[in-house]
């Protein structure tokens, strides 16, 4: 069975930081792109980085530039996203999910047709709050 579970969110400071995991069952990291995206209330889902899954390219949205890390450990089947210098806006709930990775610099990651395979997790819920 397919499946995703993404945990490390919490609430820190604007400046702080914070480490989420997506311990993925079900497929192998060799097979799939998987994407972090966030959601914040009221708001689309939107894509924020994705990892290749042959060559480990990274792709991130421009907000995060800079500040997010992505990165994958295969012997754990798991997927990190490193969140430095966190900001209000980056508030939201976090999830993870098998994608598409972009095809080319000029394209987003977007939702559409993501899941690839399985479902959404549940997320983890991220605030950034003074």
């Amino acid at each position: 069975q397919v499946r995703v579970v993404e945990s490390g969110g919490g609430s820190v400071q604007p400046g702080g930081s914070l480490r989420l995991s997506c311990v993925a069952s079900g497929f192998s990291l060799d097979w799939y792109a998987v994407g972090w995206f966030r959601q914040a209330p009221g708001k689309e889902r939107e894509g924020v980085s994705c990892i290749s899954p042959d060559d480990g390219r990274t792709y991130y949205v421009d907000s995060v530039k800079g500040r997010f890390t992505i990165s994958s450990d295969k012997s754990k089947n798991t997927v990190y996203l490193q969140m430095n210098k966190l900001k209000p806006e980056d508030t939201a709930v976090y999830y993870c999910a098998t994608t598409r990775f972009p095809a080319s610099t000029a394209e987003r990651l977007t939702v559409a047709g993501t899941p690839r395979v399985g479902s959404w997790g549940e997320g983890t819920q991220v605030t950034v709050s003074s």
